[in-house]
């Protein structure tokens, strides 16, 4: 079983993304990390947070100036780097960049106590009412330059880049590595629905005609106390359909539980609707993202953290478009706006802002991640533009190279390449263990300073292991 890192080694993050041999990551601390940490930069385009053996941080990622690119020292085979890049990625991934802020106090008590009267209040509001509070909230989104919108790729570029200098520090053309999804597709996509009220209920039904029209399987979550009633024949119905069935927190209440005890006791009642819908995965409802909590539930992977948290009411964003592992549960990121911002906050019922973002994932071959509610599609107007995108999704997949799969397939996928393994013999390399048959061979190339990816297999003769350490 996975177990969260609290100091990863400086590999660490770089072989478990790629699931390369270890040999080819090889990464040293240069000097002592300082007390305290801060935001950084490391190249024009990336902005990390952490601590760095310079002591040089930012309070905002506006005032992050420092470039720790420019303070790495090759020595031999090793690239000595002032920060630990695999606590880095766990503090993007994690957003534990949203506990360190200057207008800690009086502000965020503020805003908690804003969001407590915004929920107790929300049964009883109507949708126009609720739209204009949550623009209101929203103001000034767009001035916000970390999370970076419409897509943040921070971890996989940081990633990437360190692949590039280990690269070529070793003097190496080639990393062979286990590529991201399954057959060699060459991005994933998956279908998700947040079931909200009981008109979303009784209309999941007709949205699974729709799906199934364009022949996509999608998931939906259901919120099992209070809101409304989730009949047995329901679940059997939607199972029997091919459809998955998911748990979509309690009561959808916006509750934050800070105290451990309070949030185990309702771990144990989400456990038992886990349980009782033969589910596999969570989602979970807005300000309920306690990451260093998730040893406490039963489900086997999580769809709550996004992208890009600008336009959430709880901000922040995981910065990668890839799934990744928070102790042994696995997070299928969020990574395209929802239904609901896309209708009702921009008023937009095009499918532009979708299309933009499914092309910036897919050609950086990462996961594109869609909630679509029920509720929200229930009008002709919305129904068309969610019926455009199902046969966008078609459309990409026909053309070879997007795998639409459930969230509980790319769970299974992603835990049986995390267990798989690169091993060379006789001047080949080949891929071991369970899901062997549908993993692909991969080689990062180095490029200038940056990577791309080939299927295609290296020349005869090249060392199975960099030139250096094979001296």
């Amino acid at each position: 079983m996975r177990q969260e890192v609290k100091n990863p080694g400086l590999n660490e993050a770089l072989i478990d993304y790629f699931r390369c041999p270890e040999v080819f990551a090889n990464f040293a601390l240069r000097g002592d990390l300082c007390p305290g940490e801060g935001y950084f930069r490391f190249g024009p385009e990336i902005i990390g947070f952490g601590q760095s053996s310079l002591g040089y941080y930012a309070d905002t990622p506006a005032k992050a100036t420092c470039d720790l690119a420019y303070h790495i020292r090759p020595e031999g085979t090793a690239c000595h780097i002032p920060f630990n890049p695999s606590a880095v990625v766990d503090n993007l991934r994690c957003e534990r960049y949203l506990r360190y802020s200057p207008d800690n106090g009086w502000e965020k008590e503020q805003a908690s106590l804003v969001r407590k009267a915004y929920y107790r209040l929300r049964p009883h509001l109507s949708v126009p009412i609720r739209k204009q509070l949550q623009r209101l909230w929203l103001r000034g989104w767009e001035k916000r330059r970390f999370p970076n919108w419409p897509v943040d790729r921070t971890v996989d570029q940081l990633l990437e880049k360190l692949l590039a200098l280990s690269m070529k520090v070793q003097r190496v053309e080639r990393v062979p590595f286990i590529w991201f999804w399954p057959d060699g597709q060459k991005s994933c996509a998956i279908l998700t629905h947040d079931v909200e009220e009981s008109a979303g209920v009784d209309f999941c039904p007709s949205l699974m005609d729709i799906d199934d029209s364009f022949g996509i399987k999608s998931s939906f979550q259901f919120v099992p106390e209070e809101r409304y009633t989730v009949s047995r024949a329901l679940l059997d119905r939607t199972r029997e359909r091919g459809f998955e069935i998911n748990v979509h927190d309690l009561n959808h209440d916006g509750h934050l539980y800070e105290n451990r005890e309070a949030f185990l006791r309702r771990a144990q009642k989400i456990n038992k609707y886990v349980k009782e819908y033969g589910a596999v995965g969570f989602r979970a409802a807005v300000l309920y993202r306690r990451l260093d909590w998730y040893d406490a539930y039963d489900f086997s992977y999580d769809m709550s953290v996004p992208n890009v948290g600008h336009l959430d009411p709880q901000r922040g964003g995981c910065c990668t478009v890839m799934p990744y592992f928070i102790g042994n549960v696995l997070e299928l990121p969020v990574t395209t706006t929802q239904d609901y911002t896309l209708f009702n906050i921009f008023s937009d019922y095009s499918l532009d802002l979708w299309q933009r973002q499914i092309q910036l994932i897919t050609e950086k071959h990462g996961l594109v991640s869609f909630n679509a509610h029920p509720d929200y599609v229930l009008k002709k107007r919305a129904r068309e533009t969610y019926a455009g995108l199902l046969a966008h999704l078609s459309q990409l997949r026909s053309q070879g190279g997007v795998w639409v799969a459930l969230p509980r397939e790319v769970d299974r996928w992603w835990r049986q390449r995390s267990g798989m393994r690169i091993v060379g013999e006789s001047g080949q390399w080949r891929i071991e263990g369970p899901g062997q048959e549908r993993a692909k061979l991969a080689f990062a190339c180095l490029a200038g300073d940056r990577i791309s990816y080939t299927f295609d297999p290296p020349a005869a003769g090249n060392p199975l292991v960099p030139a250096a350490v094979i001296s």
